[in-house]
């Protein structure tokens, strides 16, 4: 516990300021997570079977140009570029005709990069647009995903009994699902109502917010899911007490990126 804390004090020391700053420096800092969440997915996946050292760097490469694409925007929202997409395709798939081995590298093998690279790449690109758009609206996100699992970790502590997803998350109990949702519905509610828009309907809002918070659970359990599949417990241990990179901002990424989809509307 004690090493934990510390490392948590650590990243709040690290991460807020440049959050407040914003702009290059934070989307500088997000591309480093985003590479290095790159390398937890490739990493877990290479437990099984080892990818071309080539084909890494160049989805390494590409994760850092999809975090910082277009991110002089003051509009909030994703215009992806199908080019992006195209040359994924023709970098990661191509290869395996002149490797022509697929014990070394094949399709399955080609569409988990393009999957990872796009899935992160974009991920933390929105997370980067969404704090240049307006801090607020990334620290309303923020509080939803930690809000939910702290107290869906002390609810589950204290009167957990009944398994959620025991064979992807042991842990988790129906009762700290519950617990988790109610505050993490509760507080960031409060403050997009008192501190963003406090004209948007009241209903609207709190439906909303329980929507993202059942979300943010689910990227946990998605994450866990594939851990599980891969029979590692954390994705690194690159930060002590918390696992990795991937560990931390798991449900972050679902939010934000289910987030988009309802701007709209808020």
């Amino acid at each position: 516990m004690k090493k934990r804390i510390i490392s948590a004090i650590a990243m709040i020391a690290i991460f807020v300021p440049l959050l407040i700053i914003g702009e290059l420096p934070f989307a500088l800092l997000m591309t480093f997570l985003a590479v290095f969440g790159l390398y937890e997915l490739i990493k877990v996946r290479e437990n099984e079977k080892k990818f071309p050292t080539f084909l890494k760097i160049i989805a390494y490469i590409i994760v850092a140009i999809l975090c910082l694409y277009d991110i002089g925007q003051v509009e909030f929202k994703v215009a992806f570029d199908y080019r992006v997409m195209a040359a994924l395709i023709f970098l990661f798939m191509s290869p395996i005709v002149f490797i022509n081995n697929n014990e070394k590298y094949n399709i399955e093998d080609s569409l988990y990069l393009v999957g990872s690279t796009l899935f992160i790449g974009l991920s933390f690109n929105l997370i980067v647009i969404t704090r240049n758009f307006d801090i607020m609206y990334i620290i309303y996100l923020f509080l939803i995903t930690i809000i939910t699992d702290t107290f869906g970790l002390i609810t589950g502590m204290l009167v957990g009994k009944n398994k959620l997803c025991e064979k992807i998350s042991p842990k988790k109990t129906i009762e700290g699902l519950v617990g988790g949702t109610l505050m993490g519905t509760f507080v960031p509610t409060a403050f997009y109502f008192t501190v963003i828009n406090s004209n948007i309907s009241l209903v609207l809002l709190i439906f909303i917010t329980l929507g993202l918070s059942l979300i943010a659970q689910l990227g946990d359990l998605v994450f866990s899911s594939i851990k599980r599949n891969y029979d590692v417990k954390d994705f690194s241990n690159v930060i002590p007490g918390h696992g990795g990179v991937l560990d931390r901002f798991d449900s972050l990424v679902f939010v934000t990126l289910a987030f988009i989809i309802i701007f709209g509307i808020v």
